[in-house]
């Protein structure tokens, strides 16, 4: 459940999805001794550090969607699972699903210009690096407590940089401006970081 706006009207179902689900599949995994791996992600932290966060950084999220990740993080933890591996990672596009990039190059079609949040930064993380990340690993898994990693492609921007490189790639005339977070209001508080 990624949808971090509704998940604030939309407890429930967010809690079933990332929090017990996860936790059933973890049961179920460890029953059968099946390695597992789970993506999280990095709205299981406030956003207010000003460098990459590490695994051994406190959690605290600021919504219902980072709530509910952590809670289903928690209870692969409790179960214990053998063999199993928790992927956090930030900012996923890819040209399937909806996402920043396919949500950019939309607009960017359709509008001459577009304000974009430029005081939240974080890592766009390609879904394709991050399958091959997670086929690349899962092989090699052999642990007898759950691991934690965060993971995302390398580089820091803002969303308005990272949409104006978008158009700049894309060859679109789309003006981008930058507009602070408080212009654009959200049910769910983003992570500045």
């Amino acid at each position: 459940y990624t949808a971090v706006d509704k998940a604030e009207e939309d407890q429930v179902n967010a809690d079933k999805i990332n929090h017990l689900a996860v936790r059933n599949i973890a049961q179920i995994a460890k029953e059968k001794n099946i390695k597992l791996i789970h993506v999280s992600t990095d709205y299981v932290f406030d956003g207010e550090n000003f460098k990459p966060y590490t695994e051994d950084d406190r959690t605290k999220p600021n919504g219902v969607y980072g709530k509910t990740k952590l809670d289903g993080e928690k209870a692969i933890q409790e179960i214990n699972l053998l063999n199993s591996i928790i992927i956090r990672t930030s900012w996923v596009y890819s040209s399937f699903g909806a996402n920043f990039v396919k949500t950019m190059l939309r607009l960017g079609k359709e509008k001459d210009s577009l304000g974009v949040i430029f005081d939240q930064v974080g890592t766009p993380t390609y879904a394709r690096d991050l399958a091959k990340t997670i086929l690349d690993i899962l092989p090699n898994i052999k642990n007898d407590k759950v691991s934690i990693y965060n993971y995302s492609n390398e580089g820091v921007l803002s969303w308005y940089d990272f949409a104006k490189e978008i158009m700049r790639m894309a060859k679109l005339n789309c003006l981008i401006n930058p507009i602070e977070t408080k212009e654009y209001p959200t049910p769910a508080k983003r992570p500045h970081y």
